[in-house]
């Protein structure tokens, strides 16, 4: 042994799922000697063939060894233990009576749960003053947010010792609080659940729902790619002990969920899950780009249709990406108009450094405004940004029908309406496709492409084509109201909206806990303020009116407050300003 070696602390873990392995991870490059636990052979054998195939692409300095068993007892060597089991009662309760059966009065006992009773599990033990908790959101990476939990029994040192192993393994200590972790881990469970609902019913491939997600919400990772990584098991376990407990039908685990744990098929922890992984636990198999589409038309020149700031941030994109453009509006007082708020925009984009004083100057060439529908006769690909109402929009895909050459591609950016309704009313349903921009369109990089049964397949070879050249990530769909996004984004957000039934229930806490324990750049209220209440309603009544399932019914809370004028940033009134709480 080296001097190293000698010195270094002894940790044990016991329980390697993704959790587990992830801290031994972490533990062993900060110089641990780890003792790793768990019952199942197969789990020690795959988890000391990963580390060491880390260890051998690292190339990096010799460490203290990792000692792999299946035996409790061997957990007396250490100087403080880590339980890292599901978070099921019965099972932390078990697994930590072992632990302090075998380990001296004194060490330190950390307990990795993320919503039960740390002073409860604690209690069980019959040493309540050596063991702590560490709130782990998602199994932890170097910089990786962690709460350490004290009891009101837990002593100073096992509070020191638990100090000094966050230090150790390079994890960020956050104070979030039991309640709103606990609100922020339904709620993203109910979130997560519902994902694998979506992919089970084969409306979009794992990589678009992830991709979506990602992109459109600006998640640090897709719902499914974040239920591989906590592992299936685990989840499977956290929604059952909430569906338990709750009695909400939303934490029932999903069909295929439960099917996936029975067939062993864990996520990461085991090599296969909703992706496959390699022998270092690296995702294998993804496709870079989406498919290289071949058979599709070329688009010379493109119309917008609208005045708002959607057909403004598109016809930026267009021009800016290099194609002749001519933006639509009712009036040619409002096309000036729009064209000077896009002239801004890009000005804007030049101060920040998003945009080349070359692009801009360019991008004005090419952008012309007309008043009169004409003017779109000899574009190759038209996208409709008007207001979001079904029969406005039918009118409009009837006179595009009409006005546009044929073989034009004819797009809608709606984000909830039927693109099979507007594909009807143009008379030509095979050249109609929903290509639908997140706003603001020059900023975000995800375009949601929803076919109907009737599009040409060139046509939608074409859509997805011309999206890359505006160096968008288009993720594929059928038309259904919501696409990915909206249909998993506005159940997760009714349910936070559901916990103001609460009393004890503190906006500015469970946002917090989303943001510092899960890593979203915004909690649910405060997304809801950006997004506007009144938008969000009109969304929900429609999801709700197409689907008619509890998920989507618009919380009476959310009705409430648009009727008492709280529409959120818009007019200053929202659920995290001043004047909505006064």
């Amino acid at each position: 042994m080296t001097a190293q070696q000698t010195t270094a602390p002894v940790t044990g873990i016991v329980g390697l799922g993704s959790t587990g392995e992830a801290l031994l991870h972490l533990l062993h490059r900060a110089g641990h000697t780890v003792v790793a636990v768990d019952s199942d052979l197969d789990v020690l054998a795959r988890v000391a063939g990963r580390l060491k195939a880390a260890l051998a692409a690292e190339d990096g300095p010799v460490r203290p060894d990792v000692a792999f068993t299946a035996d409790h007892a061997a957990l007396r060597a250490a100087g403080l233990v880590i339980e890292a089991v599901p978070d099921d009662p019965a099972v932390k309760s078990d697994v930590l009576g072992r632990i302090a059966a075998v380990c001296p009065p004194g060490t330190p006992v950390v307990t990795t749960t993320a919503a039960l009773s740390v002073a409860r599990l604690a209690v069980a033990t019959g040493r309540p003053g050596d063991v702590a908790g560490l709130r782990l959101f998602t199994p932890p990476v170097a910089g990786s947010p962690v709460e350490p939990v004290r009891t009101a029994l837990t002593s100073p040192d096992t509070a020191a010792a638990v100090d000094a192993l966050v230090a150790s393994a390079g994890l960020d200590p956050v104070a979030v609080g039991a309640r709103p972790a606990a609100d922020a881990t339904a709620l993203i469970y109910g979130f997560l659940n519902r994902a694998v609902i979506l992919f089970d019913e084969g409306y979009a491939t794992q990589y678009d729902i992830d991709t979506a997600m990602r992109l459109g919400c600006g998640l640090p990772a897709g719902p499914l790619e974040t239920l591989d990584r906590i592992g299936l098991r685990t989840a499977h376990t956290a929604l059952t002990e909430l569906w338990r407990r709750t009695g909400d039908s939303a934490f029932e685990p999903a069909p295929l969920l439960s099917r996936m744990v029975a067939a062993g098929r864990l996520g990461r922890t085991s090599g296969d899950g909703f992706y496959a992984y390699d022998e270092t636990g690296a995702v294998i198999g993804c496709p870079a780009d989406g498919p290289g589409d071949t058979d599709v038309a070329a688009v010379r020149r493109v119309g917008v249709l609208g005045s708002g700031a959607m057909a403004r941030g598109i016809a930026e994109v267009t021009a800016g990406a290099g194609y002749p453009t001519v933006l639509v509006a009712r009036t040619a007082k409002k096309a000036g108009q729009a064209l000077e708020a896009i002239d801004e925009s890009l000005t804007r984009g030049v101060r920040r450094g998003r945009v080349t004083v070359q692009v801009k100057a360019s991008a004005r060439e090419l952008l012309t405004g007309a008043d009169d529908m004409a003017a779109l006769t000899d574009c190759d690909l038209v996208i409709e940004a008007v207001a979001e109402d079904i029969g406005v929009k039918r009118a409009v895909f009837a006179a595009l029908g009409e006005v546009c050459a044929p073989g034009a591609v004819l797009a809608t950016t709606t984000s909830s309406l039927s693109v099979a309704e507007c594909a009807e009313a143009s008379g030509r349903p095979a050249d109609v496709v929903g290509i639908h921009f997140f706003n603001p369109a020059p900023v975000m990089k995800l375009v949601e492409l929803a076919h109907t049964g009737t599009v040409g397949r060139k046509v939608l070879a074409t859509a997805r084509a011309f999206c890359r050249t505006l160096g968008k990530t288009a993720v594929v769909c059928p038309d259904r109201a919501g696409f990915i996004v909206n249909s998993l984004l506005f159940p997760y957000l009714g349910a936070a909206l559901d916990l103001l039934e609460r009393h004890d229930v503190d906006i500015e806490e469970t946002d917090h806990a989303i943001r510092s324990g899960f890593g979203y750049p915004m909690g649910p209220f405060a997304l809801l303020d950006a997004i506007g209440l009144d938008v969000s309603l009109a969304i929900q009544n429609r999801l709700y009116a197409c689907f008619e399932t509890p998920e989507y019914e618009p919380a009476a809370a959310l009705e409430e407050l648009v009727a008492a004028g709280v529409l959120g940033r818009k007019n200053g009134r929202g659920l995290r300003t001043s004047a909505a709480r006064r």
